[in-house]
């Protein structure tokens, strides 16, 4: 059964698709946003990541990859809206601006509040058609959002994504979500990977009375993780009223002019930016 179309899938002597290699030839960058546990922000992460790409000139496509909880759409003002499948049986992603494709599992949902029961390979199968079967096109980048965890996602994309130019893995201030992150590291490393860096985000809070800052969290607990796996930590995101208002009205806080939360991702893209092309030059 294709999971997309819902057509079954019939043998035929015409040749097979493209692979995932000949599919994304065209796709300069692929970057992979992971997280050890949920709640940490990692689809808001990766979705301003996207729209800083595309707000740099960047061709980017994102590819919501968590088939449990896709959050990406909501994310970037987009409800109800039906796939298209074009006249070559190719699936069409949605333009959301001139250079931002996305494709996301919550497009095939007639319910926003349908739960998704797929066992795991049902869900690597959909994740494959993801990768083979959307008309990505030429992406300077394509940013994959996963689900939290090591599961079955993760270790999907890691063995479907030809060359992947490695993961960016996001935590937050918590000792908890700090034990998680290690191993989303070391998963990464584990199937070959480059931990890209860590992201901390909820980085403590600027007091909207007095301007103090106020740490909700312990602090340090991202420093030390990052360089005791020997990895870049590639900047601190506070937690903060913008970010989260923008977040529920699906209208990306880096777009702002002007925010001083939309300054500091800046400042992340680029460390993330540098880090990814310097390393394909070489």
């Amino acid at each position: 059964m294709n999971a997309f179309t819902g057509k079954e899938k019939v043998p035929s002597k015409e040749a097979p698709g493209p692979s995932a290699a000949e599919n994304l030839k065209n796709v300069k960058h692929k970057l992979i946003v992971m997280s050890g546990k949920g709640g940490v922000g990692k689809s808001t992460v990766a979705v301003n990541l996207a729209v800083s790409l595309a707000n740099k000139g960047k061709a980017v496509g994102i590819l919501d990859a968590d088939m449990h909880g896709p959050s990406v759409p909501k994310l970037l003002g987009m409800s109800n809206l039906p796939l298209a499948v074009n006249d070559k049986e190719r699936i069409e992603p949605f333009m959301v601006a001139p250079s931002l494709k996305v494709i996301s599992i919550a497009f095939l949902l007639r319910d926003p509040d349908s739960p998704v029961i797929w066992r795991g390979p049902i869900k690597m199968g959909a994740i494959k058609q993801f990768l083979e079967e959307v008309e990505w096109g030429a992406l300077d980048y394509l940013i994959i959002d996963l689900p939290p965890g090591t599961g079955d996602e993760p270790l999907s994309v890691a063995q479907l994504v030809p060359d992947p130019d490695g993961a960016v893995i996001v935590t937050t201030p918590q000792d908890v979500a700090l034990i998680s992150v290690r191993k989303s590291i070391n998963f990464a490393k584990a199937v070959g990977l480059r931990p890209i860096g860590l992201i901390e985000n909820m980085s403590g809070m600027k007091c909207p009375h007095c301007g103090k800052d106020i740490k909700l969290f312990n602090d340090g607990g991202a420093e030390s993780t990052a360089k005791e796996h020997e990895i870049p930590l590639l900047g601190k995101i506070p937690l903060s009223v913008s970010i989260a208002s923008s977040g529920d009205s699906g209208s990306p806080f880096v777009a702002k002019d002007g925010d001083d939360d939309a300054a500091i991702f800046d400042a992340i893209t680029e460390r993330i930016v540098a880090a990814v092309e310097q390393k394909k030059e070489a």
